[in-house]
Formats: structure tokens, C-alpha cells, sequence
């Protein structure tokens, strides 16, 4: 688009541009700038426009964004150019994703690259590397205190480890995701050395201040994020003389946004780790990007500007490259991670469903899907050109943020019905055989959330200490169950590692000092290799799990419904145990799948008359995974306890 102002401070830009950058061959970079630097204008007026080294900091943008596209590869380039051709490839229903710790799945990078054949075994072709950026000993949180943006932890290799994995990578055509953790950096940091030293520059990148007062008033309105462990937002750091801001961990130092050199210092280092071949970059903790007082410092409309211009700059350099929101908040606000655009994610092409997550473990503990239901009807629809990523596990905790008054619809007390469930899955209540662990309980709240691993938590280890086959086969049944909830709902499924190979809760976190005090571990383990290789085992648990993950893969990447273009209904039945949605394809096109999830432990029944349109008309349905008939009688299907089908009509 044309605007004046816009295209006279662009033209200032490029007459100053260093010779270094403007003797390059800059065509596909100069196309893109010109398309898109209205909006990069318009956005950085709207957050830096008052500032008077505005036209200083403007030059210093374009010019790192150029200097970071004239780094780029040329094979990367290329990449780039396919995919503005084919601009919904992610939506494509072949991506299955995996997340993992790079030290607990194979050491290293160079041993992530030797098990690359794991995930194609298995049908993986995206795989989430969590942090791999140095962070001090003893105060990482899991990889996101980060002490240098563009160095790889020592224990896990090089740069060069890592540019060897995306290549071969790129070549079997499986997709790197990197974090990038823009909200904080650690307090070992160089930026946060500099302000400990008292440099005014570097200060300037976090919130600091001399006395309580400023820090007190925002006190009044953020929310404590670890009440047990690290209560309060603010730290007193004894070299600096000053208060920091400390969101999360009192070694987290959170980063100023309002300070326009620290929005082009994180830019350059996303385009950065874009360069090093990162198809996706999760970028962590964007919900608190912003900070206010009198606000709860989550959620405000600059964080949203901030994402829109990372992704319009991203946009003219590595314009391939997706973002994965990373914040975890009520859905009413998660939507608007995708952006506000009608159709295309002007902000993360992707982001956490973790509403749907929650709900499908309230679903377990219940045995029943009338809250998974009900949440999903209160999930906003999502744009055209964004998708979801739908998980049973993150290493994360799982919280239950879900909406109160879609509790109460359902006959549930709020406060009791979580109480419930933090029992249910800490091993507190009569009947259940869960083995997880609570996390992060606040006193003053009661809220509360729970850590474990998948197979624990749906009561595999309980049932091999019990030696307990029924129990056995139930826990294996709900974790194939999950998966094929996440596999059919309509994003890019993201399985955690571990979790194909029934991997349990990892107690040996409890014996190292810089983790005992941090529940989330026990689901953070070393792959057992041994174990894994049991997969190949017929008749044994791995094997069980393992092979029927590795079909419903190969299934779902045939079935072309299960791409993602809001093309999902949700189906009202009257059985409260049954979870059930139709899939079709889009724009008037052959194909439909139906979806039938029986969350009870009994058979169920589905009155075929309750799906309307959706109801089989002479002809027959059929199991795609596998290939054989559902039982039925009369006009009801029955449904195994804790089974499901996809169903297509032949």
C-alpha cells in the first residue's frame, strides 16, 4: 500500500543504507519491504513513534532485517520462494509433529541426527527441539533463562551440530521447530551483566528501579506465575542496587519492549536462528510481553502489536519461516495470537490449543465428555491461514483453565470440579489409578495443577506395580484414545516424546538439587532406549502402543479432511460419555469422516438418528483404522469402553 509518510521515510532509509548491504543483490528482499513497510511503519509509529531517535531506530531495522536476509542461504531462499507460492502447505494434514529435550531423547544434537530414522519410523515429519541455547547451571528453567541468544549449550553441541541436523532434516523432509524465548533473558545474560555493572544503556532493557514504589504498584495487579517457588514480580539484585522485574524466576529478567533497540536486538536474533535453518520458531511466553500498571501485564494490545511487527519483518526476510504462539490463556484471548485479521495470521501461524488439552483430561477423570463438549463449543474459531497444535502432553504442567461458566452448564461446581481433578490425578481420589504429582499450588488462590507423564497419568504404572492386565490394556486403550482425538481434530498433532513407547513418571529428578524442587521434571525423561526398542516386540506394551500410533499416522496422512481449514462440526448426542465431530472437505468436495470418542470405561451407544446430516444414508461405515465395520444394532453404534473410531462411508 502507498502512504506518503511511509514511503518518503523508506526512501530517507535506503539513501542511507550502509554500502555493505545496498552492493548486494537484494530483489526478492526489496519486493517484500516495499509490500509490507506500510505496516512495519505503521506499527513501530504506534508502539516508538513519540521516541526522538525514531528515525534512528527505523534505520536500524531495516538495516538488520537486510543484513539478516543477505545471510540467508541460498537453499533457504529457495524455501522461502516455494512456500509464498504455496502458502497453506502447514495446513495440510500430512504434518504429526513431536516435541522432546534434545539431552533426553538422544544426548545431543549429533545424537538427535543418528535417531532421525525414530520419527520417520513412526510417521514424525515435525519435530519441536526444545531449548538448546546455553543457560547457568542450576538456574535454566528447563532451557528458557537463557544466557546467550546465539550460542548452542555446550553439553548439546555447535552450531555446526546444529546446521548438520537441519540439513539432513530438510532432506527426509522433516521440519525443525526452535524456541526462542522472547520475554526475558537470564540474569547471567550480557545485556543483564551490563545492567548489574550499572551501564544506563542496558538497564534500559529490563524493568528496573531504585525503590518499592513503582514495583509495588504493579504488584497490586500481576498475578503470581510460580507462588511456591518464586513468589512476587520483583527482585532485589544486590550488585545493581535496584529492583528488577521477575516474572517467572527471580534469575528471569524480563525485557523491556517499550525500548525500541530491545524489539530489534529479539528480531535479529529470531531472523538468526531462522538462518540456521528452523523451519518454525516458537517464540515463548509472548503473553507477557507488555507491562502496565494497573494491569495484570498478560494479554495487553502492545504484546499484539509487538507480534504483528516481528511477523511483518520476518515476513521480508524468511518469509518460509512460521511462528508458534506460545501462551497459554483463556481462549477468548488465545485466539487473538493468530491476529486480527479476518483471514491471515498476522501475528503466530500456529498456536497451543491448550483448552482442548485441558478438556480431554477432564474427559478421563470423568469418564464423560459433557465439559469437553461444552468447551469446545466456547472455542472461537480460529482464521483460515492459522492452525492449531493439539497435544496430550507438553513439558509443561497441565492446568485447568477452563471457563466457569461452561463448568457450571455443565452441573459442576468450579472450585469443587477442580478440586476433583487435581485429586483424581494425584492419586487422591478413591478410584483413581493416576500417578501424578501437583505443581505450582497457590495458597492465597487454591489453583493448582498437575505434572506427569501420559502413561502415568492414565494409570499405566499403577496397573504394571499391580500386575493388573485389564488395567493395563485400559491405560494403553486412553492413550490411543487421546492420540486419535489429536490426530483427527483439525491442526498439526504434537506428541511428546516418550509417550509412543508408554514411557512413566521419571523420579530421578528428586535426587539432583536443581530440579527436585520442580515437580514438572517427572515428566521430562532420558529415553530408555531398551525399552524403545521393545517396539518391535509383538504382544509387548511398547510394541502395542507404538504400531497403532505408527497406522493412525499413515491413516490420517491419507485422509485429506483432517487438513485444517475450519472444515470440523461438533455434533450434539445424547450419550454424555461420547465425543463426536464430523470432518469434510471443503468447497463442495467428495469426503467426509465421521468421529466417535467413548470416554467411559463400558460399551456406548450412538443413536445414528441424533447426527442429522451426518447420518450414514444407505450406505455403509467402516473404521479407516482398522479397515473393518463398527459393531452396530439397528440404528445404534456401539462403541467400545475408552474406544473410538474414524469412520468413513463405503
Amino acid at each position: 500500500m502507498y502512504e506518503q509518510v511511509a514511503h518518503t521515510l523508506l526512501n530517507d532509509i535506503l539513501n542511507r543504507i550502509k554500502p555493505e548491504i545496498y552492493q548486494q543483490d537484494l530483489r526478492h528482499f526489496y519486493t517484500r519491504l516495499g509490500a509490507n513497510f506500510y505496516a512495519i511503519h505503521s506499527l513501530f509509529v504506534k508502539l516508538y513513534g513519540e521516541r526522538s531517535d525514531f528515525e534512528e531506530q527505523a534505520q536500524s531495522l531495516v538495516e538488520t532485517m537486510a543484513t539478516r536476509y543477505i545471510d540467508r542461504s541460498d537453499k533457504l531462499r529457495q524455501l522461502d520462494l516455494a512456500r509464498e507460492k504455496d502458502y497453506n502447505w502447514f495446513l495440510s494434514q500430512k504434518w504429526v509433529g513431536m516435541a522432546l529435550y534434545c539431552n533426553g531423547f538422544a544426548e545431543n544434537l549429533n545424537g538427535l541426527r543418528e535417531r532421525l530414522n525414530y520419527f520417520q519410523e513412526l510417521g514424525i515429519n515435525l519435530v519441536h527441539v526444545m531449548p538448546i541455547m546455553p543457560c547457568p547451571e542450576g538456574s535454566s528453567d528447563g532451557g528458557f533463562a537463557v544466557s546467550d541468544f546465539r550460542e548452542i549449550d555446550p553439553q548439546l553441541g555447535t552450531l555446526e551440530d546444529l546446521n548438520l541436523l537441519a540439513d539432513e532434516m530438510q532432506e527426509r523432509d522433516i521440519l525443525l521447530v526452535l524456541d526462542v524465548v522472547v520475554n526475558h533473558t537470564s540474569n547471567r545474560h550480557y545485556w543483564a551483566q551490563q545492567a548489574q555493572v550499572g551501564n544506563p544503556m542496558y538497564q534500559d532493557y529490563y524493568y528496573t528501579f531504585g525503590t518499592r514504589n513503582i514495583p509495588d504498584m504493579f504488584e497490586q495487579s500481576m498475578p503470581e506465575i510460580f507462588p511456591e517457588t518464586a513468589p512476587g514480580n520483583f527482585t532485589w539484585d544486590e550488585e545493581m542496587g535496584r529492583w528488577v522485574m521477575t516474572v517467572f524466576n527471580d534469575f528471569q529478567w524480563d525485557l523491556n519492549y517499550s525500548n525500541p533497540a530491545v524489539f530489534i536486538e529479539m528480531m535479529n536474533i529470531i531472523l538468526f536462528w531462522a538462518n540456521q535453518g528452523a523451519d518454525i520458531l516458537r517464540l515463548d511466553a509472548v503473553a507477557f510481553l507488555w507491562k502496565k500498571i494497573g494491569s495484570a501485564c498478560q494479554n495487553e494490545p502492545e504484546a499484539h502489536l509487538i507480534l504483528q511487527l516481528l511477523k511483518d519483518c520476518c515476513q521480508v526476510t524468511a518469509p518460509g519461516v512460521l511462528f508458534i504462539a506460545e501462551a497459554i490463556v483463556a481462549p477468548v484471548e488465545m485466539i487473538k495470537y493468530f491476529g486480527e485479521d479476518a483471514v491471515i495470521a498476522k501475528e503466530c501461524e500456529i498456536a497451543y490449543n491448550a483448552t482442548f488439552m485441558a478438556l480431554m483430561w477432564d474427559a478421563v477423570a470423568t469418564k464423560n465428555a459433557r465439559l469437553l463438549n461444552q468447551g469446545i463449543k466456547s472455542l472461537p474459531v480460529k482464521l483460515e491461514r492459522a492452525t492449531w497444535l493439539n497435544y496430550v502432553r507438553c513439558h509443561d504442567d497441565i492446568g485447568l483453565g477452563f471457563d466457569d461458566q461452561d463448568i457450571l452448564l455443565c452441573n459442576y461446581q468450579p472450585a469443587s470440579h477442580r478440586k476433583f481433578l487435581i485429586d483424581y490425578y494425584t492419586g487422591q481420589f478413591a478410584d483413581s489409578h493416576a500417578r501424578g504429582l501437583p505443581f505450582a499450588r497457590n495458597e492465597k488462590t487454591g489453583d493448582e495443577r498437575i505434572s506427569g507423564s501420559l502413561a502415568s497419568l492414565v494409570g499405566l504404572e499403577y496397573a504394571l506395580e499391580a500386575g493388573d492386565d485389564s488395567a493395563i490394556e485400559d491405560a494403553i486403550k486412553l492413550i490411543l484414545l487421546l492420540h486419535g482425538m489429536i490426530m483427527s481434530f483439525g491442526g498439526i498433532p504434537l506428541l511428546y516424546y516418550g509417550d509412543a513407547i508408554g514411557s512413566l513418571n521419571d523420579d530421578s529428578y528428586r535426587t539432583d538439587p536443581n530440579k527436585m524442587g520442580d515437580t514438572r521434571w517427572v515428566h521430562r525423561p532420558a529415553i530408555d532406549w531398551e525399552k524403545a526398542a521393545r517396539r518391535n516386540t509383538p504382544g509387548s506394551i511398547e510394541y502395542k502402543i507404538f504400531d497403532s500410533l505408527k497406522r493412525m499416522i499413515a491413516v490420517r496422512k491419507e485422509v485429506t479432511v483432517f487438513s485444517d481449514f475450519n472444515n470440523r462440526e461438533l455434533l450434539d448426542v445424547e450419550n454424555p460419555h461420547l465425543f463426536v465431530f464430523g470432518r469434510y472437505n471443503r468447497d463442495h468436495q467428495p469426503g467426509r469422516v465421521l468421529v466417535v470418542a467413548n470416554f467411559s470405561d463400558r460399551p456406548q451407544h450412538l443413536n445414528l438418528g441424533d447426527l442429522g446430516a451426518w447420518c450414514p444414508q444407505h450406505t455403509r461405515l467402516v473404521d479407516l483404522i482398522k479397515g473393518e465395520r463398527p459393531d452396530s444394532f439397528k440404528n445404534s453404534l456401539v462403541v467400545p469402553g475408552f474406544g473410538f473410531y474414524w469412520l468413513s462411508e463405503i
